[in-house]
C-alpha cells in the first residue's frame, strides 16, 4: 500500500525515532508499504518516519541499470534496515542527493566515503554491511532521518537561506 509521504518541514521529521523491539508481521507490513511507497514516488531510499512512523526502520534499493538504459528495481534487491548504526566510517566525498521528503530539491552533501553499519532483517537477524559507494551515502542519508535530521540541514548558512527561500515558494506551489 502506498502511503503518504512527510514532508519538509513537518515537525514528525524532527522526531529521533525509537528502537524497533518487534519483529511482527506489523513491522513486515510497514516494510513493504515502505517499498511500494518508495517505488511509487521513484526513490532509492526511504526511512520509517517519511511515512510518518517513529521507528528505527529504513529500506535502500539501489537501482539496476537494464540493458535498454531503463532502471529496475525488484523487490528481493531491497536492503531493510532495522535499528541500523554506523559502527565505524571514514574518508569524505560530496555527493549531490535528494530526498522523497524534499522533492525537487538536489543539493552536493558531504559524508563518510566509506561506512559500516551494523543492523537487523525484517526477521530479527543480526548482519553488517560495509559500503564506500552510492549506498554508503544512501545509509548515512536514510539513518540521518531515524535521529531526526533531513539533508538540507548539512547546507552552508549561505546555502541553506537561499533553500529556506525556494523552498517556502515551491511550498505554496504544492
Amino acid at each position: 500500500m502506498v502511503r503518504e509521504i512527510v514532508i519538509y518541514p513537518d515537525k514528525r521529521l524532527k522526531l529521533i525515532s525509537k528502537e524497533v523491539e518487534s519483529f511482527d508481521g506489523a513491522l513486515h507490513d510497514l516494510l513493504d508499504d515502505m517499498y511500494d511507497t518508495m517505488i511509487a514516488r521513484n526513490g532509492v531510499g526511504l526511512a520509517a518516519i517519511q511515512v510518518g512512523v517513529d521507528l528505527r526502520a529504513l529500506i535502500i534499493n539501489v537501482p539496476l541499470e537494464k540493458e535498454d538504459g531503463e532502471h529496475d528495481q525488484p523487490k528481493e534487491n531491497t536492503l531493510e534496515m532495522i535499528n541500523p548504526v554506523i559502527v565505524e566510517k571514514d574518508g569524505s566525498e560530496k555527493f549531490q542527493e535528494g530526498c522523497l521528503s524534499v522533492p525537487g530539491i538536489y543539493e552536493d552533501i558531504e559524508r563518510a566515503k566509506h561506512v559500516k553499519v551494523e543492523y537487523f532483517d525484517r526477521y530479527g537477524e543480526k548482519h553488517t554491511i560495509e559500503d564506500d559507494g552510492f549506498l554508503a551515502i544512501a545509509m548515512q542519508h536514510e539513518i540521518d532521518h531515524l535521529d531526526g535530521k533531513v539533508f538540507v540541514e548539512k547546507l552552508s548558512y549561505i546555502k541553506r537561506k537561499k533553500f529556506e527561500k525556494e523552498w517556502k515558494r515551491k511550498l505554496k506551489e504544492l
